[in-house]
């Protein structure tokens, strides 16, 4: 199952890096050569930059590359290092429970409770802010999954 969430994870970052790309490309040629910059692009380049940080910073949690102190880890002896470990991913998971799930859930139910709508695209501001809950459910996956495969973890000898 996590082969399969990374592939769509991976991918869907892919695709949105490459939309935000062409569109910013497309602002800069439409300011310069036509004199008349589309008035959505700059909005959907800072949502599609939104989205893509959000599933970015999930798909680092997966990979273990999140930013981590590992300075006294790495001087520590591997039991250390283990707790250590254990410490670091069920603090992860407890922010990504409370602020990211709960509070992006929260915001995405007052912005759409309160038909908020951006200003150039006319989007419902409760899709752009649905990435939150979203990337939060990917972070606790992944920390759970960075629990049971511990990096530290010592191996029984044989």
């Amino acid at each position: 199952m996590r082969k399969t969430i990374d592939f769509i994870v991976s991918h869907l970052l892919v695709l949105l890096v490459a939309v935000m790309t062409l569109n910013v490309i497309w602002q800069v040629l439409a300011r310069y050569v036509t004199q008349s910059p589309g008035a959505y692009t700059d909005e959907l380049a800072g949502f599609l930059l939104i989205w893509v940080g959000m599933l970015g910073a999930a798909y680092a949690t997966g990979r273990n590359l999140h930013l981590a102190i590992d300075l006294l880890p790495r001087r520590a002896s591997p039991a250390a290092q283990q707790r250590y470990n254990v410490l670091v991913n069920l603090l992860i998971i407890l922010f990504a429970a409370s602020v990211m799930v709960v509070g992006g859930a929260r915001l995405m139910y007052l912005t759409f409770s309160l038909a908020q709508r951006s200003a150039a695209l006319q989007l419902p501001l409760g899709y752009v802010y649905a990435i939150i809950p979203i990337s939060g459910l990917l972070i606790i996956y992944y920390s759970l999954g960075n629990l049971r495969h511990n990096p530290y973890q010592q191996k029984p000898e044989a």
